[in-house]
């Protein structure tokens, strides 16, 4: 186990700047997640510090070691990938056991180390099996199996789940935080899927063109965002941003609509922000919106509004739905401190929504 430090980091290819005065610490034992769209420099951080992209200038340590001109196998990570990566000839047990094998392991060892990793993933009834006759799940947690034999400072994933459907996806995403959890593994992984990136992480580095624009613990992202990229990145559905005029405790859209809000010290030209769980549609007299859109979700809905052009989303839960259907004329409301301020120009935050 061990720390990471990026110092400075930037990569470039000729004039092109991929991540640009990287400066992360991710702490012993923690599961951090680089998150962003696509593009954002998350996936070069993460083959920068496994050593399979060189950095142009800054440096990396793990531990107390500065590795950033170490060749990946002198570094002791262990990297999980998208393809899984495994060896169709070899058998379940081999695959798991290569690692120690190519370190010139004995055989015996190394195939025992494999049968108690095996079974810590569940896999010892197909240590016999070919990786062809796997589900990609099966697949996925051998590929886990053949990184946690190698028993390395930091493991490394880069998308490992984007490849298996969604109910698939969920379960192996509680399998592998349990197994880090379990292990105390200082862990990075890589991901487009701000969800993924929620469940999982101790902390959460949102990058948006190469450089970091909020980093912290989950919760802390979602309900302080810094900024309207980070606000309307994470969070699904997206947060509703709205250009307007705030004045006292009511802001005014361009529209013309008007909400009251309460919790937010700005004044004058804003953008607000309302996440869909804090925006309150009610069938009352005095609508100003008009449903156009309810999609089920179990105890929840997904609720598209229009007023006055503008679309707006609201999540209500299903009990909570009585005079609202689609076509039917509301009001709205947001909850109390349901609201977020950001600056117009810069977009920064301002207040709001600390809870």
């Amino acid at each position: 186990m061990a720390t990471v430090r990026f110092s400075g980091v930037n990569k470039s290819y000729g004039s092109t700047t991929i991540v640009e005065d990287l400066n992360l610490e991710l702490p012993d034992g923690s599961f951090t997640v680089l998150v962003g769209p696509s593009g954002c420099g998350k996936s070069t951080s993460l083959r920068m510090l496994a050593g399979l992209e060189s950095v142009t200038s800054g440096t990396i340590t793990i531990g107390d070691r500065d590795v950033t001109q170490l060749q990946p196998r002198d570094r002791d990570v262990a990297m999980v990938f998208q393809n899984y990566a495994l060896y169709p000839h070899l058998t379940v047990r081999e695959n798991i056991a290569f690692p120690l094998r190519a370190s010139k392991t004995p055989r015996a060892e190394a195939l025992r180390r494999a049968d108690e990793v095996a079974a810590s993933l569940g896999l010892e009834k197909l240590l016999g099996r070919k990786p062809k006759d796997l589900s990609g799940g099966q697949q996925q947690r051998v590929a886990i199996g053949r990184a946690i034999i190698r028993q390395p400072s930091v493991f490394l994933f880069d998308e490992p789940l984007s490849n298996l459907d969604a109910k698939l996806r969920v379960e192996t995403r509680t399998e592998l935080l349990q197994i880090q959890r379990r292990l105390g593994i200082t862990s990075v992984y890589v991901t487009h899927d701000q969800e993924e990136a929620m469940t999982l992480s101790d902390r959460m580095v949102v990058l948006r063109d190469g450089r970091i624009a909020q980093q912290g613990a989950p919760l802390e992202v979602y309900n302080t965002p810094a900024d309207t990229f980070v606000a309307s990145f994470v969070g699904s559905p997206k947060m509703n941003l709205l250009d307007g005029e705030l004045t006292g405790r009511t802001f005014t859209l361009t529209n013309g609509l008007t909400l009251d809000v309460d919790g937010i010290t700005a004044h004058g030209p804003i953008t607000l922000g309302v996440r869909p769980d804090d925006l309150v549609p009610t069938a009352a007299p005095e609508a100003v919106a008009t449903v156009t859109l309810i999609e089920l979700l179990g105890p929840r809905a997904i609720v598209t509004l229009s007023a006055r052009g503008t679309e707006l989303t609201s999540v209500v839960d299903t009990s909570r739905l009585t005079g609202i259907t689609e076509g039917a004329a509301v009001a709205l409301s947001i909850r109390p401190g349901g609201a977020h301020a950001f600056d117009a120009r810069t977009h920064l935050r301002l207040t709001g929504a600390a809870r």
